[in-house]
């Protein structure tokens, strides 16, 4: 049986690229080969790490989203004995979304002995609602043997409104039957953390890329290090994975 973490949020520049590569690096660091495939039109982020190995599924005709190219995705799922993840951009979420809840495809994958995780980024700042909306969407559309794992993710501010953390808000007091875990994507200080980061994932490099990089100083290499076991002990931790 494999896992297929499929990252979907409807919202655009919210991180889900930044999940679909750690989870693949954390599967990787584990002793794994996941298979990666990336369904974004626009965005080539994820298949930009070559170190990835990440199947790039052409889903365009012309100018359009052609949502029959989605049948290729599934070809590539069924036979696989290996965790599979696939990263979505926000151009192709409402088709995608649409293709798997009107086909039925949750429940074709168990029949196949393959289990749904739908991986969903919810962030703090300016687009925390239409983030949380996207996630109470999604978990009121599919159905409940699709399992789903929560990224908070604080770049752009803590994840909270009206003073409550995302645990005491009302939409996950509605659907926390279905959340499986929750991993946080910490808050980083701008001049060190923040720029190691964003300059790894500038150069679509992974962390362990980055880490045996001798361009890089010591100490950044530290701080990348202390935010890679960060993400890396929580997935350990979240049953799920």
């Amino acid at each position: 049986m494999a896992k297929i973490n499929m990252v979907l949020q409807g919202k655009g520049g919210v991180g889900k690229s930044f999940v679909a590569s750690t989870l693949a690096q954390y599967m990787k660091n584990e002793g794994e080969e996941p298979l990666c495939i990336d369904t974004d039109p626009v965005n080539t982020t994820f298949s930009g790490y070559k170190a990835l190995n990440v199947t790039r599924l052409q889903i365009m005709d012309g100018d359009e989203i052609n949502s029959r190219h989605f049948d290729d995705l599934i070809e590539l799922i069924a036979p696989t004995t290996h965790d599979v993840i696939i990263d979505n951009g926000a151009s192709s979420f409402v088709p995608l979304s649409h293709y798997l809840i009107s086909s039925n495809i949750p429940s074709l994958l168990a029949e196949m002995g393959h289990e749904l995780v739908v991986h969903t980024v919810i962030t703090g700042g300016q687009a925390m609602q239409d983030t949380v909306n996207g996630f109470s969407q999604l978990a009121s559309q599919f159905p409940e043997n699709a399992l789903f794992v929560v990224w908070l993710n604080s770049y752009w501010g803590p994840v909270q409104h009206e003073g409550k953390d995302f645990e005491q808000m009302k939409t996950y007091k509605e659907n926390k039957e279905k959340i499986s875990a929750i991993i946080h994507i910490p808050a980083l200080k701008e001049e060190t953390f923040g720029r190691d980061v964003s300059e790894m994932l500038q150069e679509r490099l992974t962390f362990s890329e980055a880490i045996a990089s001798p361009a890089r100083t010591i100490m950044t290499r530290q701080r990348l290090k202390i935010v890679r076991d960060e993400l890396f002990n929580q997935l350990t931790n979240a049953v799920v994975m």
